[in-house]
């Protein structure tokens, strides 16, 4: 079933292999930003992280990404969020 995707703030999509091939958990990222259950959300082979509300938020997770091996738009890729409200986006592994 396809994500829906919040217009209102950032959201981060990964591919779940990547983000267990370097042992990141969601613990891990729940301590670091707080999240709620409804901003960590795994569909299949996707996970989404957001909305990423704060204005450093989005970055630090990056950087945190980045850090741990992964590789910005191979690994994970972020939607801004910044879309009109009459537009509703979806996403999904697109090997479904």
């Amino acid at each position: 079933m396809p994500l829906i995707l919040p217009n209102t703030a950032p959201t981060l999509l990964i591919r779940k292999s990547a983000f267990e091939r370097v042992e990141m958990t969601r613990a891990q990222v729940d301590e670091a930003l707080g999240l709620t259950p409804d901003e960590f959300r795994i569909e299949g082979s996707l996970i989404a992280i957001g909305p990423l509300v704060g204005e450093d938020t989005l970055g630090e997770l990056i950087e945190r990404l980045e850090g741990a091996g992964l590789v910005y738009y191979d690994d994970f890729f972020e939607l801004s969020g910044n879309w009109p409200e009459w537009l509703r986006l979806f996403a999904m592994d697109a090997s479904i």
